[in-house]
C-alpha cells in the first residue's frame, strides 16, 4: 500500500524536529507535543514527572481536541515550516 503524501511529510517534518539542534520555544513545543498526540491517536496521559510539565501537555491537548488526525499532520507540518525552517 502506498504512503499517502500527508503522512510522508509528516513523518518529514517529526524527523526534522527530532534532529533539530537548535532551542525550541516551549509554545512551539507544546503545540508539536498536541499533534503529534492527536495525529497518532495516543490519548495517553503525559508521561513527565514533572505535574507542572504535564499541566501544560494536557492543556496543549485540551486546547487542540476539536481536530482530526488528518488535521493534526496538517498543523503539525505547518507549524515546522513556519517556525523552524
Amino acid at each position: 500500500m502506498k504512503k499517502k503524501k500527508l503522512h510522508i511529510d509528516f513523518e518529514e517534518a517529526v524527523a526534522f524536529v527530532n534532529n533539530f539542534t537548535e532551542p525550541i520555544p516551549a509554545d512551539v513545543l507544546l503545540k508539536l507535543y498536541a499533534y503529534y498526540k492527536i495525529a497518532n491517536a495516543n490519548f495517553d496521559n503525559p508521561g513527565s514527572k514533572t505535574p507542572l510539565i504535564n499541566a501544560f501537555k494536557a492543556n496543549a491537548l485540551f486546547q487542540a481536541k476539536n481536530i482530526n488526525e488528518k488535521q493534526a499532520m496538517k498543523s503539525y507540518i505547518a507549524l515546522v515550516s513556519k517556525e523552524l525552517k
